[in-house]
């Protein structure tokens, strides 16, 4: 199915050539309100205000008949009560999800940007003729039925001007076409048309004189210029420039000969999807540097980037394109960069570089890696000895040579491998438009195969025989390679790594196994206690690994980080056998427990927020961990691993996650350590807790004050004895809870350690507001703040301060509480903090409608619902106490359709958004109540 929107004009639309109808101003403009979020999902609540504009408030109903409509015109062939796959729902909206160009602006991008390419690149026929298709698709202004609307104005103007653009880029690419004789009334009109333009002044001026109306193109400059000034406006530099040319009567104005073929790239086959920035920098690189070298892994896309940086650029002589990948022996090099640059007779590089002499050449170096030694040699004479040379080489390594400036490339990320899937399944696949289900599977085949561009290709063009769910159960499939007219190299991902593989010395592919052990990234010392060999003894095979493209290094890290893609790790891992496999997993476990009891304590100290971000990029690493030690039979690591986890886990909001690893352990080391199970014990009890179950909690933690005191572990007993009171005080024991928080108290003062009586303190000041006077309670919590901000226990420094922030709502202070807020989210930002974060922001949302703020308090709380739902988080469960209060608290301050109203649009918005609305909200004066 051929589905075509129009919008260069009145909107339109047809359905495989037939036009259909797409209803009366308001539907249309629904349609308009999905086309411009196109890919993103736009919310319910966004289409009411763009649409309706505050004139009126349409019931749910009315927008999801619009909805429903556009539907069942789109896609006219669907079956009643099947899922549609144009026009998705998303959340709490909806998303277009249409094929690439499926709409006429899209199209009209596309074009114009390929035109001024054309153009830029010396071929003005070409571009002449993308840019008159272009605007072929212009009917009128941009949505001239919905002229009404402010929310298509944005559109309307960026559309305009490239439109404007493109006029000029097809009257440049006329004048190139030698047609300025008839172009020159149209320039004229359009300069008048468009007087601060001064390209349009400039290509005028162009055309009279290339028509012989010297003085004419003279005045149009003069003209300009005075308008110009007129306005308080200098003239810009191209066009003093050409008026200095025009009165010198510069040769260069004349319109140039046809010029002879001075590039050899060949033509994509398909559009580069995705690498933007990449391509920005390789870009930037090739302007400063002579010797740039793209390296990265086997299929990751090299080639790809390399020939469109060098399409973009015009060099006057190149790029010229030496594929070296069916090159087999060295010494045939120079004579391959000859044969590509049409050079008879050069018999080794002195010989080339002397033919070459001054010439202004860009030569692109393909598949270098198994001729690094004979590539090397050549580009250094050839570089040696003609100054206006530049090399692109792409290798799996580096050259080595002085003043190589290297670009290494990546996986693609998320968002642009599943593009580059659905784009080349598309191209096996015409009309397919994946639903959010199919694109969420074609994420899980892209993280499968680590964003490995090839790889992606080769799964994609299996599209049209097989489904996502065979794609994603039997990734290692392959087309047959009889039936693929491609390259060699790109035929098959494994027998590349393979490749690679064995160009690796013994010593090499011995560390290459050995490192598949990491599920993630590591650093050299890591790399050397999985080895077993010193830092400095391991060094020179990393290095090789890396120079190789067979280990990424991590940019920006310190020390240094590296790490193995996916498909590489695989086959790294198959060369490894069973019993040396066993002895890797109990040595990586060895090193991530280590690791990890030493950052549990400083995970309450003022280096919390760095230790909180190393154990987040490891998480792959402690992953792994747990699960060998499960594997093999190891319970105590897997409980001592889970419980020095706990408190990252809770931080973090890995709760399901946290007491999975934890309950798993604790089932299969029964008979560990009393010590290393009730720290188990005292992870699940905070963790739980979390989950809104306190009996659990209270439960969990008894087990865990038992065990400790069979030990003596006073550090886990005063823990457990101060969860206990909590969790008494969340089943409504608040006096029983308080009195244990007292002892826990005592027993935390005892252990000297400052970050556990500041927990303490902050539990009794809590229970102290449930049971006692209110300046009590606050000012043992304020006691809190200050103990736990001497020991850089940030985290207890807000939870107190957070019930603080209760104390001044019970004292009818709601501004106070909400500069509380404001205060905390600092720290909670920096901390990248979610559950704590959560549970400040329904607070806050009381405090909103406590001062009178319903909207703003209805908003926030819908906020706190959807983040909530996706991390699996509710406030409300988890503060039994006050949670229902808040909500009630909020659902009071507002009439029903208005609370509706403000909890949707407030499931929309971002983390940064909500702070900036708790921002706002302390810094308002809080208004009379609305009654």
């Amino acid at each position: 199915m051929s589905v075509r929107i129009n919008i260069l004009g009145a909107m339109s639309a047809t359905v495989d050539g037939a036009e259909i109808p797409l209803g009366g101003p308001r539907q249309r403009a629904v349609l308009a309100s999905l086309i411009l979020a196109r890919p993103r999902a736009v919310s319910a609540a966004r289409i009411v205000e763009d649409v309706w504009d505050g004139h009126a408030t349409p019931s749910p109903t009315t927008l999801h008949a619009y909805v429903a409509e556009l539907r069942r015109v789109l896609e006219p062939g669907r079956a009643a009560r099947t899922t549609a796959r144009l026009l998705v729902t998303e959340g709490t909206g909806y998303a277009l999800r249409l094929p690439a160009d499926s709409v006429d602006a899209d199209r009209f991008t596309r074009l114009t940007t390929h035109g001024a390419e054309l153009l830029r690149h010396g071929d003005p026929a070409a571009a002449h003729e993308a840019l008159t298709e272009a605007l072929a698709l212009w009917r009128g202004p941009a949505f001239a039925d919905l002229d009404d609307c402010d929310f298509v104005a944005t559109a309307v103007r960026r559309l305009e001007l490239l439109r404007q653009t493109a006029e000029l880029d097809l009257l440049e690419a006329g004048l190139a076409l030698g047609r300025h004789g008839e172009l020159a009334p149209e320039l004229a009109a359009l300069a008048e048309q468009h007087p601060l333009t001064e390209r349009a002044w400039h290509l005028l001026a162009l055309a009279l004189y290339r028509s012989g109306r010297q003085a004419d193109a003279l005045d149009a400059i003069r003209q300009a210029t005075s308008l110009l000034a007129d306005l308080g406006l200098d003239t810009g530099a191209a066009l003093r420039e050409l008026d200095l040319a025009i009165l010198r009567q510069d040769p260069a104005l004349d319109l140039p000969g046809t010029a002879a073929a001075t590039r050899n790239l060949p033509c994509a086959l398909s559009d580069l999807v995705g690498r933007r920035e990449q391509l920005h920098v390789l870009a930037a690189q090739l302007d400063r540097a002579r010797l740039v070298t793209v390296t990265g892994a086997a299929g990751i896309g090299k080639t790809r980037l390399a020939l469109h940086a060098a399409g973009q650029r015009a060099d006057g002589d190149g790029p010229w394109l030496v594929e070296l990948a069916g090159l087999a022996q060295p010494d045939l090099v120079v004579a391959e960069i000859a044969t590509v640059l049409g050079v008879a007779g050069a018999a080794d590089a002195a010989r080339l570089a002397a033919v070459l002499g001054t010439r202004r050449v860009l030569l692109v170096l393909d598949n270098c890696e198994h001729l690094v030694e004979a590539v090397r040699d050549v580009v250094a004479t050839l570089l040696r000895r003609c100054p206006h040379l530049r090399v692109l080489t792409t290798s799996r390594e580096s050259l080595g040579l002085a003043g190589e400036v290297v670009v290494e490339i990546g996986p693609m990320a998320g968002g642009e491998a599943a593009d580059l899937f659905v784009a080349r399944a598309q191209a096996v696949l015409p009309g397919w438009a994946p639903t959010p289900a199919e694109l969420a599977r074609v994420g899980e085949i892209c993280r499968e195969i680590d964003g490995v561009p090839l790889a992606i290709e080769l799964a994609a063009a299996q599209c049209r025989v097989l489904s996502l769910d065979q794609i994603a159960g039997d990734l290692g499939g392959r087309p047959d390679p009889a039936a693929d007219r491609r390259p060699a190299r790109h035929r098959d991902l494994a027998q590349a790594i393979t490749w690679s593989y064995d160009l690796l010395g013994a010593p090499e592919q011995r560390l290459f196994g050995r490192l598949s052990v990491f599920a993630g990234g590591f650093d050299l010392d890591a790399a050397a206690a999985i080895a077993g060999q010193r830092p400095t003894v391991l060094l020179p095979d990393l290095s090789a690994l890396v120079r190789k493209s067979l280990l990424a290094t991590e940019p920006g890290t310190a020390p240094r980080r590296y790490r193995l893609l996916t498909p590489l790790r695989a086959f790294a891992g198959q060369t490894v056998s069973e019993p040396d496999a066993r002895l890797l997993r109990r040595r990586h476990r060895g090193w991530v427990l280590a690791w990890a009891e030493s950052a549990e304590a400083g995970l309450r100290g003022p280096e919390a927020n760095t230790l909180l971000a190393r154990l987040d990029r490891d998480q792959p690493e402690t992953r792994a961990a747990l699960s060998s030690a499960l594997l093999d039979g190891d319970g105590e690591t897997a409980l001592r691993l889970g419980g020095a986890l706990a408190w990252f886990w809770y931080r973090r909001g890995h709760i399901t996650e946290g007491l999975g690893w934890l309950r798993a352990a604790l089932d299969l080391a029964a008979d560990a350590p009393p010590r290393v199970r009730g720290r188990a014990w005292l992870g699940v009890a905070g963790l739980t807790y979390l989950t809104g179950d306190p009996a659990a909690a209270l439960a969990a933690a008894t087990a865990a004050a038992e065990a400790a005191r069979t030990v003596r572990d006073r550090v886990c007993e005063a823990h457990a004895v101060v969860y206990q009171a909590h969790f008494q005080a969340m089943l409504g024991r608040a006096a029983d809870g308080a009195r244990q928080a007292e002892a826990g108290l005592g027993l935390a003062e005892r252990t000297g350690l400052p970050w556990l009586r500041a927990e303490a303190m902050m539990v009794l000041g809590m229970l102290r507001r449930l049971t006692g006077p209110s300046e009590q309670a606050r000012a043992e919590l304020d006691a809190a703040v200050l103990a736990a901000q001497r020991c850089g226990h940030v985290w207890a420094a807000g939870s107190a301060a957070w019930g603080a922030m209760k104390c001044a709502r019970d004292a009818g202070d709601p501004d106070r509480a909400l500069r509380t807020a404001a205060e905390l989210l600092g720290p909670l930002d920096a901390a990248a903090d979610v559950t704590s974060w959560l549970v400040l922001a329904h607070t806050t949302a009381a405090a909103l409608a406590q001062a009178g703020r319903g909207e703003d308090a209805a908003v926030l709380l819908g906020a706190v619902a959807a983040h909530g739902a996706r991390t699996g988080f509710d406030p409300a469960v988890m503060d039994p106490i006050d949670g229902p209060r808040e909500q009630a608290a909020v659902h009071a301050a507002l009439a029903p359709a208005d609370l509706a109203r403000c909890l949707a649009r407030g499931a929309g918005l971002s983390r940064a958004e909500v702070s900036a609305l708790i921002v706002r909200g302390s810094q308002a004066g809080t208004p009379a109540l609305v009654g």
